[in-house]
């Protein structure tokens, strides 16, 4: 792309990206990880961001979700926050631990 870089090999732990409104859903019975779709990161000024119903996802290098403090204040294994589109609240997402995984070799 112009602008931006597209990524691809996350999953998606405790839900999934739905396949026709391409939105957090819950995930299949039985399933924890899922295949995040491809995801184009932009460059964004934060008081240029579009509103729409989302859920502030953590991205984490690995599944521990745990590392050394740094001095940000943030975990050594945190990535950073993706924002997902969704029709539930964010609390509905926090409640089912949802995160986006790097890696899932630990």
């Amino acid at each position: 792309p112009e602008d931006g870089v597209h990524t691809s090999g996350l999953f998606v732990e405790g839900a999934r990206m739905g396949d026709e409104k391409v939105q957090l859903e819950e995930s299949q019975p039985k399933v924890l990880f899922s295949p995040m779709t491809y995801v184009q990161l932009l460059p964004v000024q934060s008081d240029k961001l579009s509103t729409y119903p989302h859920y502030e996802c953590p991205v984490y290098r690995t599944t521990a979700r745990r590392g050394t403090l740094s001095t940000t204040g943030h975990s050594t294994n945190f990535v950073m926050f993706m924002r997902l589109p969704t029709d539930q609240p964010s609390s509905h997402w926090i409640a089912r631990g949802v995160a986006l995984i790097n890696s899932l070799a630990t």
